[in-house]
């Protein structure tokens, strides 16, 4: 028992180890919206009203189906006198007899043959109504993309924020070690000390407030991928974005007006509002149905004279119904439907003029996050120029290393916002493809 436990801990501990560091792994973009689609909460309630609206599609299509449907029944009435018929040279005969256990069991058939188009109609609907949820679906898997995205690339963004922090909190600690130093050989006044020192704890809080800040992202990541804990690679954002050229607005239009699923769901709604009004206008038209049945009774009232045995018997019918007048009923629901068609194409118009809107903004903004980043990489050569030569001076005896430090810092900052525009473009990019509508 001693070996087998043994056994079991060390197959044990590897395959927990292996879990923790899958666990504890950097997420790529692409794995987190993988996982994001996998466990979003809100994708999973969509496809269920999308299975919900299968069944009510396969509802009204068995409407137009035979009913077939087994009755029984049991019925206690009060005693009768019975009444009998006396004949010339026969004994009395009973024609209704006191049978207060009364017995019933039926095999009944309906089947609507002709509704007057209206079963064809709410189907249609029903159908519409699915293909909109779909929409609905794909919709919300775009925004969770995008969703997705944003979080990236904001832990991103705050992780290296966290590290330049860092690194110049590093530089600031070694600079105020440098100042007592020189204080302690008499090269410089205690007001520098004191200088350093406030400096150190001014960097010391900006290192907090963003560790807190990468957390706060990082839990957000979280949230949207369905993970407990997530972290990104540090250098995810180092990698400088290619730069395809855009195409013309125009058709960055006329792509999103043919793809936003937005937009096809609002039409299936509106062809489903059509299809309800239709429904109510046949309400209108003659009904026919056929019915029949299979009776078998203690007493059966179909024979006479009643009697106290169990009989069969059998009736099929041609019904017809034709509702000549409602009181205005098929009338308000036909108006009702069709307002509601008439307000969903208006949306959709809306939203022509919206997502119009929205695609030329979204190519404006990609195109001017590129343009930062070639600003953010002059910043960056200017700012390591910038810190070689402070750096060539102080070795010099020229400048101080309060001025090498802040050349470490502006460097340092540089290549941050050269990491921020990088993310505004892979953001902006993102914004585009959703609005383009593209998957």
């Amino acid at each position: 028992m001693r070996h087998a436990s043994v056994l079991c801990l060390c197959l044990l501990v590897p395959a927990a180890a292996a879990a923790q560091t899958s666990t504890s792994a950097p997420l790529t973009l692409d794995e987190a919206i993988a996982h994001g689609l996998a466990n979003s909460q809100r994708l999973a309630e969509l496809q269920s009203r999308a299975e919900a609206a299968d069944f009510a599609i396969a509802g009204r299509r068995a409407a137009e189906r035979p009913l077939v449907a087994l009755q029984g029944g049991y019925t206690r009435t009060n005693h009768v006198d019975e009444f009998a018929i006396a004949l010339p040279g026969r004994a009395p005969q009973v024609v209704y007899p006191d049978i207060p256990d009364n017995y019933r069991a039926r095999l009944d058939l309906q089947w609507p043959i002709y509704t007057g188009g209206r079963a064809d109609a709410l189907e249609r609907a029903a159908r519409a109504e699915r293909s909109a949820i779909a929409s609905d679906v794909d919709a919300a898997r775009a925004d969770l993309r995008l969703e997705i995205t944003r979080a990236y690339w904001a832990a991103v963004t705050a992780g290296e924020t966290e590290a330049v922090l860092r690194r110049s909190l590093e530089a600031v600690d070694a600079h105020v070690s440098d100042v007592r130093a020189r204080l302690a050989a008499g090269v410089v006044p205690p007001n520098d000390v004191a200088s350093a020192e406030a400096q150190a704890s001014h960097q010391r809080l900006l290192a907090l407030e963003a560790a807190n800040q990468r957390a706060i992202a990082e839990a957000d990541l979280a949230r949207l991928t369905g993970r407990d804990t997530v972290t990104v690679a540090p250098a995810a954002a180092a990698d400088r974005p290619a730069a395809p050229a855009l195409p013309a607005t125009a058709a960055l239009v006329t792509e999103a007006l043919r793809a936003r699923a937005e937009r096809h769901g609002l039409e299936q709604r509106a062809a489903s509002a059509d299809a309800r009004a239709a429904a109510a206008a046949a309400a209108g038209r003659p009904q026919i149905g056929i019915g029949g049945g299979y009776d078998y009774a203690r007493p059966n009232p179909r024979i006479f004279p009643r009697a106290r045995d169990w009989k069969t018997a059998w009736d099929a019918s041609f019904n017809v119904s034709w509702t000549l007048w409602d009181g205005g009923r098929r009338a308000a629901e036909h108006g009702e439907a069709s307002a509601a068609a008439a307000a969903l194409r208006t949306r959709v118009t809306e939203f022509d003029r919206q997502v119009t809107f929205e695609v030329r903004a979204r190519a404006l903004e990609l195109e001017s996050s590129r343009q930062a980043v070639v600003a953010a990489d002059d910043g960056v050569r200017a700012a390591v120029e910038a810190e070689r030569v402070v750096g060539e001076r102080y070795r010099a005896g020229v400048l101080t290393s309060t001025e090498v430090l802040d050349a470490l810092i502006a460097r340092l900052q540089a290549e941050l916002d050269r990491t921020r525009a990088i993310a505004g473009v892979r953001l902006a990019e993102a914004r585009l493809e959703r609005a383009v509508g593209r998957k």
